[in-house]
């Protein structure tokens, strides 16, 4: 990602079936009232507005009793993959606007299939309280937006969204920070399958900039591609109320900052997720534009520029 001018593609995708409740649908809408691509022009990118996202065809899919809303979650899975796809593709930076944390299925699965043509492994870093590593058979509550990691690394094959045979993620290059909150069956395969997981005691005793240069360290040596999911619940919820699953205790506003500076700093990110906000739970707009700024100091908002220091 090259912050001077950056060509950035936003996509809508008012998904909220995979969250089991209502309201994360408004989440597009809502940041661009928060002034997102505003904000990205004021900063020097050129930036299209492909509007909101319109499901493909997925009548072949059936309904499946533990992957609740297969249907329509599986419909965007296939367009959003479709459209991520080319638009990397044709050297724009797709950032997706959500819309719940499903999405991801469709929007890392894009991006794996590009890394995987232009012969650079996909890195995935996972900002959110939650692993999202369930699968139907695991899930406690059947819904899918606890399923993409899963998904896209190929541990939750749900009646053929995807072709069997697309490129995968390896679960060993999949980053997540600040996770706070894992169903057991979960812990499980998480372990199992050496998912790097840096929950919110690692951020504690670690600090956030020593994990983040780990990860784009990695990223880095291996000359990867990198997406970054970005769940409102990453954030504490005093700061930003804005979602459906909050859970106590999360990244500090300072904290969330760093990161997408650090990530800016790099020049290793290759898309972005921004999911998972509830405009009918927040205060104010409040959220909303909270994710605009953690967007905007990943393309580059600074008070002041960092000199470079000599070796």
């Amino acid at each position: 990602m090259n912050t001077q001018s950056t060509p950035i593609t936003l996509i809508g995708v008012p998904l909220e079936e995979g969250s089991g409740r209502r309201g994360a649908g408004m989440g597009p809408t809502a940041l661009r009232i928060a002034g997102i691509e505003t904000t990205l022009i004021e900063l020097g990118h050129r930036v299209t507005d492909s509007g909101d996202l319109r499901p493909a065809p997925a009548a072949d899919l059936p309904e499946h009793p533990h992957a609740h809303n297969l249907k329509i979650v599986g419909a965007f899975t296939r367009a959003l993959e479709a459209k991520v796809y080319d638009v990397a593709s044709s050297g724009s930076f797709p950032l997706i606007l959500g819309g719940d944390h499903s999405l991801s299925m469709g929007s890392v699965s894009g991006m794996a299939r590009h890394a995987a043509e232009v012969g650079r492994p996909l890195f995935v870093l996972w900002l959110d309280a939650h692993s999202d590593f369930n699968s139907p058979a695991t899930s406690p509550s059947g819904n899918i937006h606890g399923m993409p990691v899963a998904f896209f690394c190929g541990e939750a094959e749900i009646a053929g969204v995807l072709p069997a045979g697309r490129p995968l993620v390896d679960p060993t290059k999949v980053f997540q920070v600040g996770i706070r909150s894992v169903d057991p069956h979960e812990r499980e395969e998480i372990r199992e399958h050496g998912v790097n997981v840096f929950d919110m005691r690692s951020l504690d005793e670690q600090g956030v900039a020593a994990i983040i240069r780990k990860v784009l360290d990695t990223v880095s040596a291996a000359n990867g591609l990198l997406h970054v999911s970005f769940d409102v619940d990453f954030i504490d919820p005093e700061i930003a109320p804005g979602v459906g699953t909050t859970v106590p205790g999360g990244a500090t506003y300072r904290e969330a900052h760093l990161i997408m500076e650090m990530l800016s700093d790099s020049s290793l990110v290759s898309s972005l997720d921004l999911v998972e906000l509830n405009p009918f739970l927040d205060d104010r707009g409040k959220s909303a534009r909270v994710l605009v700024e953690m967007a905007a100091s990943l393309f580059g908002r600074r008070i002041f520029d960092r000199p470079t220091r000599a070796a």
